[in-house]
């Protein structure tokens, strides 16, 4: 039922996001005066077609949703009616062309910035304060001076409102030099330093990789009070098969008290296939069971699980919400500087990887956005808008890379023409799509590896 629901979602996203895409060159194409012989939303045999307007554009939904296409008149397709040579693709100026091509990537920015903008307007901006939680000892930042209670006001200079402006800066500057300079508040009030320094090129790769920042740094975010208590309890699971329920509050493990949900995650994660005790209460009288822990393997270790889940409920108290209104036209102007801070630090990402600097496990395939789709959209409409951000900017971003088979590459050979006063031969123009599918071929497979690495895992 997850698979049916993640695909679902897959498809509802890139259906729209590309259609969005292809919307632009079709708009665009049209207002310069190409002609427009198809406008596809998806691949394949065609469901639905029907023929329009004065130039009997066809407008079709194909059987494969997970692309599309725009169809423009174009001599080196075939034949082109004399009437017609003057709005064939090839006869139009270059820099027309190249306002056809940049438009798809425009669109996706475009309407990242629109969501953004209602998203805004309709409830301002809410920001978790990056507050540091548990510092491991002897780590980098522990080092630096960080300690639990400081929080995180700026990095590098740039101020920071909330904990996915910390995450975003740190990402950003341990692939580059490997030095964030922290400005903390720390519990007393005192404003100071905290440098976090990371020499190893090796090292900081290694930080790079998802979910391991943090962590590696060696400290997280404050988060509040979980009580003990049983959320979810897996049937046929180690604590279903033990009797324990949802609502059964954890006095102790192994005679140790615990008086948070987390304590007993650490507790079990370190006891893959012993067994231990659990003390709870249930209806006011308490109760002992032994469990046998089962064990996970998550990357190159073994964890402890009972296969229960955290209770719900709990919530951040309103002194760590940062909640700032906005007008409408502080919503557009915070929707457009977020698009842009988005999409630019992207390009710095990609060209580190590309560099060796940025994990290489950071691309993600179909399987990936297919899972972030159908949890986003569980999650709900809020949740899903913001993965459409997201992709719509990557989408734009992709697009834009000087890789022949894309807008981008394609853009490229539209500026030599321009400047040389004549278009590339066409065993050029071959050999740059070769070129091009073959970076395509091996970028899908880099992601595709990393799907089945996760799912594996």
């Amino acid at each position: 039922m997850n698979f049916i629901w993640h695909a679902l979602w897959f498809v509802v996203a890139v259906s729209l996001l590309v259609t969005v895409h292809e919307y632009g060159h079709f708009w665009v194409a049209r207002r310069l005066g190409f002609k427009v012989l198809r406008f596809s939303v998806g691949f394949g045999r065609p469901l639905l077609s029907r023929i329009a307007g004065a130039d009997r554009t066809e407008y079709v939904v194909a059987a494969i949703p997970l692309g599309g296409y725009v169809k423009l008149l174009d001599e080196r397709e075939g034949p082109v009616p004399p009437q017609d040579l003057a709005r064939s693709f090839t006869r139009k100026p270059p820099w027309q062309r190249i306002l056809v091509l940049l438009a798809g990537p425009a669109f996706n920015i475009a309407f990242a910035i629109l969501v953004l903008w209602g998203m805004f307007w309709a409830h301002g901006i809410t920001e978790v304060k990056p507050v540091v939680g548990d510092v491991i000892q002897g780590s980098v930042a522990a080092h630096s001076g960080l300690r639990t209670g400081d929080e995180i006001l700026s990095i590098n200079g740039a101020p920071v409102a909330g904990q996915r402006d910390v995450m975003f800066d740190l990402l950003d500057a341990v692939s580059s030099r490997g030095e964030a300079l922290l400005s903390v508040r720390g519990k007393d009030g005192v404003v100071r330093s905290a440098d976090l320094n990371i020499p190893d090129r090796d090292e900081r790769v290694r930080l790079t990789e998802p979910a391991a920042l943090l962590h590696g740094l060696g400290f997280d975010f404050w988060l509040p009070p979980l009580p003990p208590v049983l959320g979810e309890v897996t049937p046929d699971g180690p604590a279903a098969r033990a009797g324990l329920k949802a609502g059964d509050k954890i006095l102790s493990i192994n005679g140790d008290p615990v008086s948070d949900f987390r304590e007993i995650v650490a507790r079990v994660n370190a006891h893959p296939g012993e067994t231990l005790s659990f003390t709870y209460r249930r209806d006011g009288i308490e109760h002992s069971v032994r469990i046998l822990v089962a064990g996970d393997k998550v990357g190159d270790k073994v964890l402890g699980r009972i296969r229960v889940t955290q209770p719900l409920g709990s919530k951040y108290p309103d002194s760590m919400i940062l909640q700032i209104p906005l007008t409408p036209m502080g919503a557009l102007s915070r929707a457009a500087e977020e698009a842009w801070s988005m999409t630019a630090l992207q390009g710095r990402l990609f060209w580190r990887m590309v560099l060796g600097q940025f994990s290489m496990k950071n691309l993600n395939g179909p399987l990936s956005i297919a899972e972030y789709a159908g949890d986003s959209a569980e999650a709900g409409v809020a949740s899903f808008l913001g993965f459409l951000v997201l992709i719509s900017l990557s989408l734009g971003f992709l697009n834009l890379l000087p890789i022949p088979i894309l807008d981008g590459g394609q853009i490229v050979f539209q500026l030599v023409e321009w400047l040389k006063g004549s278009p590339l031969s066409e065993r050029a123009q071959a050999f740059g799509q070769q070129v091009g599918i073959a970076l395509l071929i091996l970028l899908m497979g880099v992601a595709l590896f990393n799907d089945i690495a996760r799912q594996l895992s």
